[in-house]
């Protein structure tokens, strides 16, 4: 399995990339080629043990700003760092590409370099949120923020695939986000998508469903569109880090005997802060595009980028696009001009 890396995505990049990249060709026995300004990595790997391990470097002279318009970039910087993974993969060099830069610049690169899947109109990012008992796959959170009913129906089918193949969720249960389980509550988009799940047979889809049943785990996949799902997501960050910093600051300004009894929660704490931490987690999957490429945090480090190494391997040895498009065609919904 080869993975082309976008040295150059990312607030640490590309030192932590490259870090990430290192860790996942030792621990994962994969071959690695990392795309960016070869003499910027290259002085990294020579501080680092990579004796014995396969990773190339592909030189890219150009980088795609966060500030940048995604669209006009991809096509004005030809040899941007990202625009040259993607490229990899279409041409077969790589099976899969990690960008931890604009998600915008990923998606847009996605889209032209590698194309979609026949009946897919738009991909989604699918993002996996820690539950009380596992977790959830949260679609789109990011990648379209208008979307029509036929694009949450679409994104349904693909979120069941990704929980069964990759999660591991036998018939994994589809939700569908809403203010409210009434099948007549919602807006116009949620109540003309809500009979077009119903009719789907490839997929389990158990009604509506409401913010808090995603960290309850009453559902494995939760279906909205990409402007809603990505306030679900930062908001479901910025809790878990602040509900983090509260104990430890109400640990810190406690007494002495509350201080000792902490000391022996201490590794439940730690098992809490690593099931809440995006980094276990690596990347989330584009799905939609006809190829493998995972979109990382911003500020990821070398533990996220290894970790969405992995899922990039995982996602070609499950062979998830292949079931995208089995189940698309199984479901009639080809060329489906339906709102």
């Amino acid at each position: 399995m080869k993975i082309a890396v976008d040295a150059m995505g990312s607030d640490y990049a590309p030192e932590q990339i490259v870090l990430g990249a290192i860790e996942a060709a030792k621990e994962y026995q994969c071959d690695i080629v990392l795309v960016g300004d070869q003499a910027q990595i290259e002085k990294i790997l020579h501080k680092n043990d990579t004796k014995n391990l396969n990773i190339a470097i592909q030189h890219a002279s150009e980088v795609i700003e966060m500030q940048e318009h995604p669209g006009a970039a991809i096509r004005k910087k030809k040899d941007a760092s990202v625009v040259v993974a993607t490229r990899l993969v279409k041409e077969g060099v790589c099976d899969g590409v990690i960008s931890a830069g604009s998600t915008g610049a990923g998606v847009a690169a996605a889209l032209f370099g590698l194309g979609r899947i026949k009946g897919i109109e738009r991909p989604t990012i699918a993002t996996p949120m820690p539950n009380i008992s596992g977790t959830t796959v949260l679609l789109d959170s990011g990648a379209n923020v208008d979307s029509k009913p036929k694009h949450l129906v679409q994104s349904a089918i693909m979120g069941s695939i990704y929980a069964e193949y990759i999660l591991g969720i036998k018939n994994p249960r589809i939700g569908l986000l809403n203010i409210g389980e009434e099948e007549t509550k919602g807006n116009e988009q949620v109540l003309a998508t809500y009979p077009m799940l119903q009719k789907l047979q490839t997929i389990n889809f158990i009604g509506n469903a409401e913010g808090r049943d995603i960290p309850k785990g009453t559902v494995d996949v939760v279906v909205c569109d990409g402007f809603v799902g990505n306030v679900v997501l930062k908001f479901g960050e910025g809790l878990a880090g602040a509900i983090m910093q509260l104990i430890k600051e109400s640990i810190k300004n406690s007494g002495l005997m509350t201080k000792i009894a902490s000391l022996m929660v201490l590794p439940a704490l730690k098992s809490l802060k690593k099931k809440i931490d995006y980094a276990e987690y690596g990347g989330a999957p584009l799905l939609g595009v006809d190829g493998c490429f995972i979109i990382c945090h911003g500020s990821s480090k070398a533990k996220a980028i290894k970790n969405a190494i992995r899922v990039a391997i995982e996602f070609n040895e499950n062979k998830v696009v292949e079931h995208i498009r089995e189940n698309i065609a199984k479901e009639g919904i080809l060329n489906n001009d339906g709102e």
